[in-house]
């Protein structure tokens, strides 16, 4: 038996949306704790994404976050001397997390100048259901699919 749940930490909302989210999505784009750099380059990405499509960049945002996160993953189960790809649902907070992983990973291996401008790129590809992240996503389903035949292992 594991031991108790750790606390969930309340992630305040961030100061241009009001978005926890978002807070939660720049902590994980912050690198060496430069939280303010993270935030701008963030921003500066949200300016980048309302120029290039006059639309609401929060919007674009959430749709590219929602396009990006998986629904189900394969996780490697040992069953008598054989390794099983075992598909199983994801919990929502995890979703959300590898979602938003994947995004700034694939945002920051995409060609382009300085961060903002990558990460637009990304997240604007992303709502549209294109891009590296959302491909990632329909290579984790299409690997579950493919898989389903051992779901009655059920880790």
């Amino acid at each position: 038996m594991r031991k108790r749940k750790p606390k969930l930490r309340i992630i305040a909302p961030d100061p241009r949306y009001k978005d926890p989210m978002i807070t939660q999505f720049v902590n994980m784009l912050m690198l060496e704790g430069k939280k303010s750099t993270a935030f701008k380059a963030f921003y500066d990405a949200m300016d980048i994404v309302k120029e290039r499509t006059n639309e609401d960049e929060h919007a674009i945002w959430k749709k590219a976050l929602n396009n990006a996160m998986p629904q189900v993953e394969v996780r490697s189960k040992r069953v008598g001397g054989a390794t099983f790809q075992i598909p199983t649902e994801i919990r929502a907070k995890r979703k959300i997390s590898i979602g938003m992983k994947w995004l700034i990973r694939f945002a920051r291996a995409r060609s382009g100048k300085g961060i903002a401008e990558k990460m637009a790129a990304e997240l604007i590809a992303a709502s549209k259901g294109e891009g590296a992240a959302v491909k990632r996503k329909e290579d984790t389903h299409k690997m579950a699919e493919s898989n389903r035949a051992f779901a009655h292992f059920r880790v």
